[in-house]
């Protein structure tokens, strides 16, 4: 079996996942070994910040035996359309959860506690105390409650929140789930709202400015999903009433002379939930389980698209 990993010397690799008996490791920035082990490649694990790029470099490549692309990042839009239908793509679920729920609790009390003022007002050494607003006592409602949403919502847990609501695609039970389709219901109850849903057809542009004028004034919309879960438009529309913190916003980057720069009650993130040092360790545990199941000739963990999901 021969798998291509994204390490950048033999002294990598055995550092960090060790060695494999049964399958054959190639490097993908050895350009001579992709192309002479091209036709025996069974499973690609791609970097994770330069995935798209690095698979549009390999594209060119005729790869007959491959079967799975492993992606580091939870989300995977964009992907299906560049693989063809015989290969599975695995995303990274389980990599990204503590260091996205960090920082979607970080967002969230930078905003309400000012710490963002503070941080600016240091650099003047100014000492001018402000009132802050709690996480405790706040009613919080999480959109997207897959791994990453339980991983928020056990952080919140700690800053004794009034309430948790849950929504995810589906309603289910312990714990409780609101299914998406009960969205505009619970949102007038919402007073803190963690988006942490991936972009898929069913997700993009859930929060347009219908959803958002639901909310409650002063309330904080929190999102470490996807930019497109969210209407921009919308979102400038309703600065002022509502409070936002955004670690994903559409367009990304987002552009200089976009207003959400300078507007108050608005903390802007540059897409850095998975940028932390937990994510490489963890995305190397998942790497080294999906050669072992390749090895074993066992199913992948975490197909998410093609013949295997």
């Amino acid at each position: 079996m021969r798998a291509w990993v994204p390490y950048d010397s033999r002294d990598e690799v055995q550092a960090r996942i060790g060695h494999h008996d049964g399958v054959e490791l190639t490097l993908l920035n050895d350009a001579d070994g992709l192309a002479a082990t091209a036709a025996e490649v069974a499973y690609i694990a791609l970097p994770n910040f330069t995935a798209m790029r690095v698979w549009q470099d390999l594209q060119h490549l005729d790869m007959p035996a491959l079967r799975v692309v492993q992606l580091g990042s939870a989300g995977y839009e964009g992907m299906p359309a560049l693989v063809s239908d015989s290969v599975s793509i695995a995303n990274a679920a389980g990599v990204h959860d503590a260091g996205t729920a960090e920082l979607a609790v970080a967002l969230a009390l930078e905003n309400l506690r000012g710490l963002d003022t503070y941080a600016r007002l240091q650099q003047t050494h100014a000492w001018a105390p402000g009132f802050g607003r709690s996480l405790a006592d706040r009613n919080v409602l999480i959109y997207g409650y897959g791994r990453i949403g339980s991983a928020v919502e056990r952080r919140v847990a700690g800053f004794d929140p009034a309430s948790v609501v849950r929504v995810a695609r589906s309603a289910r039970t312990d714990p409780e789930v609101h299914a998406a389709t009960e969205l505009h219901a619970l949102l007038p109850g919402a007073e803190v709202v963690f988006i942490t849903a991936p972009a898929t057809p069913d997700t993009e542009g859930v929060f347009d400015a219908a959803a958002l004028s639901l909310l409650p004034d002063g309330a904080l919309v929190v999102n470490v999903g996807r930019g497109k879960i969210m209407d921009t438009a919308a979102i400038v529309a309703e600065v002022g009433r509502l409070r936002f913190a955004l670690d994903v916003v559409d367009p990304e980057p987002l552009p200089a002379d976009s207003p959400l720069w300078d507007a108050a009650n608005v903390t802007i993130a540059p897409h850095v939930g998975g940028a932390n040092d937990s994510a490489p360790v963890r995305y190397d545990r998942l790497i080294e389980r999906q050669l072992s199941h390749l090895a074993a000739g066992e199913s992948f963990d975490n197909i998410v698209w093609g013949p295997m999901s």
